[in-house]
């Protein structure tokens, strides 16, 4: 029989995408709950127990409680809230991050799904980090624009009602602007970076898709090292990977309006990292996912395939 997986929270943005993208393998036995029991903490655990390995798509605190009603009964984890990312005992769930990620998610009993933008974030700089490009302590900055789906159905609904008149909206919208955002303990841990970012994400009037963008001054790189430099190590750190492209743009001048489309890769699990020189030295990284592929259903269905021994880029559009 092939192993069975079920989905816990499955009516939600990520669970829903995870959920229509299993829908039709014959590789696993895909499980869920009907609406009139999916609420229901028995049924919930009864499901999980059953499971060879259970997705998490739940609030924080409901994720935590489900990993606990899971610890000893055999099933596997994958966790997609932010509750688990940099606890003691999980494994991140970002395949790309380092040679023996993938080996570790493959033996790892819970793994804890990486957020959107810290995946952005993370390949853009680590490789930079652990080369010695960028030195640890590099203050640095992020800016990132987000489809609203990223917030949740609250911000799909705000977005989305009339009322609110935001979906016309013309500009980008920023956020969290007075608060630690809670990506933040992942950035710096999987990032090398030893100083916190200074992070700035924001929601544009568009339902998916992401941009990161990681400036890079010259002030802060070794001496000798260019976007010639910084463009040869992300070049190296991910050849061959399927979901990775390293996108070079030798003349900014002919950069245009929809160079860095925030859209481009939605509905696929790939993300594309731009590196883009300037005229004074500096260099910009640019990443380009889809909120809901890369940055979420599509990595937990990529550490999904990996945990069960099944080839990673199984059912995963690119």
């Amino acid at each position: 029989m092939p192993p069975r997986v079920h989905i816990d929270g499955h009516a939600g943005t990520t669970g829903l995408r995870i959920r229509d993208w299993l829908a039709g393998r014959r590789d696993i036995e895909l499980s869920t709950l009907d609406d009139d029991r999916r609420k229901d903490a028995a049924a919930r655990r009864a499901a999980i127990e059953a499971a060879d390995l259970t997705v998490l798509c739940l609030p924080d605190d409901a994720a935590r409680e489900a990993a606990r009603w899971a610890d000893g009964c055999g099933t596997r984890l994958i966790d997609a809230s932010t509750a688990h990312r940099v606890a003691e005992g999980w494994t991140y769930g970002l395949p790309e991050l380092d040679a023996g990620q993938r080996d570790a998610i493959r033996e790892a009993p819970c793994v804890a799904n990486p957020g959107c933008y810290p995946s952005a974030f993370i390949l853009l700089t680590r490789p930079l980090v652990d080369e010695g490009l960028v030195p640890h302590d590099t203050p640095v900055s992020v800016h990132a624009l987000s489809g609203y789906s990223g917030g949740g159905r609250g911000l799909i609904e705000k977005w989305e009602s009339p009322e609110q008149g935001l979906s016309s909206l013309p500009y980008e919208a920023p956020y969290a602007l007075g608060a630690r955002h809670k990506h933040i303990p992942e950035m710096i841990a999987y990032s090398g970076l030893t100083l916190e970012p200074l992070f700035v994400p924001a929601v544009g009037a568009f339902r998916c898709g992401m941009r990161v963008e990681v400036p890079v001054p010259l002030g802060v790189l070794p001496m000798g090292v260019n976007s010639t430099a910084i463009l040869d190590c992300l070049r190296e750190r991910y050849d061959g990977e399927s979901f990775v492209r390293v996108i070079h743009h030798p003349d900014p001048r002919e950069a245009h309006e929809r160079s860095f489309d925030p859209q481009a890769c939605n509905d696929t699990n790939c993300m594309e990292l731009h590196v883009v020189p300037h005229p004074s030295g500096h260099t910009l990284l640019v990443a380009l996912l889809d909120n809901l592929g890369k940055g979420a259903s599509g990595v937990a269905i990529q550490n999904l395939n990996l945990m069960l021994g099944l080839p990673e880029t199984a059912h995963l559009p690119d």
